[in-house]
């Protein structure tokens, strides 16, 4: 993990011009020294909030909100602060230092000019292009979103070449490959979709195939700057209007977003092929706005709404699911102008925790006794996931749904809300232990992070992960106030991280001994190799995560 040094903050924070920061999303008009506008924090009729470009801040009159150009990003986009510095950098074209010498920031140009090159063939596809006016897509449309068209591959590397683009970058991004008969593009005769971190940057491609390939769509392949597992396509342009609703609509499909924003619904965000996970949530908690789950209504839809419902329930998020029947999605919706009943279905999702239970309810035949108890005990068992006043409102429900007394219902004091409430063990303590060292210490943090991966973690792998991608998270917060969680100094710090490898290597090597399925020369380089971690750490000394 590279770090930005404080000269470097310094010099970004003394280029960036608060009013021009701050004027890019609030109406200002002069008034004497100053300028003043609405502000975009609360609600008011009479301008309040004030920028004083000689001074460099901001601050409300009417709700206290204030800070320089840096807080104002944090605030307003809802960003981490390395993501806001950033974010300034890029409005700014100045380019970022980090103090890490191997760290090596991406240059993306070879995926933004390969974009340029899908978008400039779109209009000339005869067949692309029908194929997005039969399904509604508007000019402006496609113009929002960057909507472009992949030909050939031969034609595709031809491009590559001739504008002497880095190869090598474009294979590591995973633009083409290498086959039996040379190189090759992955996106080939397809409708492409770019696909953009929550900050706006290009870091891959979806596409849909329009000559009947058996895969309909695809997308990138992982690397180094593209994680579908952590990404949610249009996030980049809905990230504002989500914050304004307090709502984020998560639907299936590209198509789903493009035709939602054009119809007005403009806070739509889609999954990219994969289910909603864990690490999708410190971008959904941005805000803290409450989550439709909007998919199809086909098996698939169901069971990805379905465990989205568990994740989302457990981690106590706002919001509810939303199906749509006989075959219906919000694009064809959209097209077919129903757009008055998509405003009702989204403004009246079924909440997550009766949803899980209907689905559990209707996965059983309540009318045979033995598969109602099944139903009761899984029923059981997700609300003991639940926080405890969650389980109380619902008792009387399932009691109703199953026909059964309430009594049968039987509660258990929750240990499983991390999010809200971390509970500490002598087990577990040490990692929380590291965990609020980091964040207390940016010179901690660097070496934990050096030295740390989230899969050493036993029990809060979930708030490593947000000390990762979301520090300003208020699970962090909780961990930060709490007095029974420790700062290491130093010399602590270390002797905790060599007992933490230690431990993780030891169990590492057993692993791998009984691991049968494991090819023998692999095998003996990996135990090799963890047997040198072992023997550096039992002398004292740390190593970088390698394995």
């Amino acid at each position: 993990m590279a770090r930005i040094p404080q000269e470097t903050i310094d010099r970004i924070h003394d280029s960036a011009d608060i009013l021009d920061v701050v004027s890019r999303h609030v109406d200002l008009k002069k008034r004497g020294r100053n300028f003043f506008g609405l502000c975009p924090f609360h609600n008011e009729k009479t301008p309040s909030f004030s920028v004083a470009p000689d001074k460099g801040i901001y601050h409300c009159f009417g709700c206290g909100v204030g800070g320089d150009s840096i807080k104002f990003i944090m605030e307003y986009e809802k960003t981490t602060y390395p993501e806001a510095i950033e974010k300034l950098a890029g409005m700014y074209n100045f380019n970022l230092e980090y103090e890490n010498t191997n760290y090596k920031k991406q240059d993306i140009s070879v995926v933004e000019k390969l974009n340029g090159y899908y978008l400039k063939l779109l209009p000339s596809n005869k067949i692309a292009s029908q194929y997005l006016q039969d399904r509604g897509v508007w000019e402006s449309s496609i113009e929002k979103f960057n909507i472009g068209y992949a030909p050939k591959s031969p034609e595709t590397i031809a491009f590559l070449k001739q504008n002497m683009l880095n190869l090598s970058d474009a294979k590591e991004f995973g633009l083409i490959d290498h086959g039996e008969n040379g190189l090759y593009a992955r996106q080939i005769e397809r409708i492409t979709f770019p696909i953009y971190t929550a900050n706006g940057s290009i870091c891959g491609f979806g596409g849909r195939t329009i000559t009947g390939h058996n895969a309909k769509y695809i997308n990138s392949p992982q690397t180094k700057i593209f994680n579908k597992s952590r990404l949610l396509y249009g996030y980049n342009l809905a990230s504002q209007n989500i914050f304004k609703k307090n709502q984020i609509i998560v639907t299936e499909g590209y198509l789903d977003v493009i035709m939602l924003h054009q119809a007005g619904f403009d806070n739509a965000v889609a999954t990219l092929g994969t289910a909603l996970t864990q690490e999708h949530l410190p971008l959904l908690k941005r805000g803290d706005p409450k989550v439709v789950v909007a998919y199809d209504g086909d098996k698939a839809g169901l069971n990805a709404a379905y465990k989205a419902s568990l994740l989302l329930s457990r981690e106590n998020y706002e919001g509810g699911v939303v199906i749509f029947e006989d075959g219906c999605d919000p694009a064809d919706m959209v097209k077919d102008g129903h757009v008055e009943e998509l405003n009702r279905i989204f403004s009246n999702p079924k909440p997550f925790v009766p949803f899980v239970i209907d689905t559990i309810a209707s996965s059983h035949d309540l009318l045979n006794p033995l598969d109602k108890q099944k139903a009761l005990q899984e029923i059981n068992e997700y609300l003991n996931s639940l926080n405890n006043l969650i389980q109380d409102e619902y008792k009387q429900y399932v009691s109703i749904k199953l026909d059964i007394n309430a009594k049968h219902i039987r509660t258990a004091t929750n240990n499983h809300q991390r999010s809200q409430h971390v509970e500490l063990s002598t087990v577990d303590i040490a990692e929380l232990n590291i965990i609020k060292t980091a964040l207390e210490s940016s010179r901690a943090y660097d070496l934990i992070l050096n030295t740390l991966d989230i899969m050493m973690f036993d029990f809060h792998a979930n708030e490593f992960n947000l000390l990762l991608n979301d520090p300003q998270n208020s699970v962090l917060i909780g961990i930060s106030l709490k007095d029974e969680i420790k700062i290491y100094n130093e010399d602590e710090l270390k002797s905790q991280l060599n007992a933490f490898l230690v431990r993780f290597y030891t169990r590492q090597l057993q692993y791998v001994k009984l691991d049968v399925t494991m090819e023998f020369k692999k095998k003996a380089i990996s135990i090799r190799q963890i047997q040198e971690n072992i023997q550096i750490l039992r002398k004292g000394g740390l190593l970088p995560f390698n394995l």
